[in-house]
């Protein structure tokens, strides 16, 4: 269970206490949650060790993933067509949307053809990418408290990947809703 977007110390923090397996922070994107190298490398010192630390980016730049690596994140969610140099020391995961092929070099993939945007899943095409993975498959868009038990149902991804659906507004996480959807994920058995 991952919650992305993260933009503070606080909510990385929060969102630890309340179970979460991961913590996502955005960094070289568009997005309105992307943070700086420093509030990134604050965000990630903060929490314990055993809450891994997701460097998310849309960046297919070398300079661009160099820096992020420097950041040493336990792991990188890049998109499916970047290349993580080899023996860089982290996980990589792959993001995918529906087009795009399943690529074989990463140890797992985040299924989410809203790119952030909290755009609800293809649920065919995330159905598709969990019957073809040869790794752990992770669903993400549109996911919500109120939703995320039926998406496990339909479709046992290994874990579920969360932003929007958890915020009082972009960026900022409400403690009530991560509570909520950390509760209902364990209850499904993710």
């Amino acid at each position: 269970m991952k919650v992305c977007g993260v933009t503070t110390v606080g909510d990385a923090l929060m969102a630890a206490d309340c179970g979460a397996d991961a913590i996502g922070v955005v960094l070289e994107s568009p997005s309105p949650r992307s943070v700086s190298p420093e509030r990134a490398a604050a965000i990630f010192a903060a929490v314990g060790p055993l809450v891994v630390t997701v460097a998310v980016t849309a960046t297919t730049t070398t300079a661009g993933i160099e820096e992020i690596l420097r950041l040493r994140p336990g792991a990188v969610q890049v998109p499916a067509a970047c290349e993580v140099p080899p023996g860089a020391g982290v996980r990589v995961i792959r993001s995918v949307a529906p087009g795009d092929p399943v690529p074989e070099n990463c140890d797992a993939m985040v299924v989410d053809g809203s790119r952030g945007t909290g755009l609800e899943f293809d649920a065919d095409y995330a159905g598709w990418v969990t019957e073809q993975s040869a790794v752990p498959v992770i669903l993400a868009g549109g996911l919500t408290p109120e939703n995320v038990r039926d998406a496990i149902d339909a479709l046992h991804p290994y874990g579920v990947d969360v932003a929007s659906g958890v915020e009082s507004r972009p960026g900022v996480k409400d403690p009530r809703r991560v509570r909520a959807f950390l509760l209902a994920c364990r209850e499904s058995g993710v």
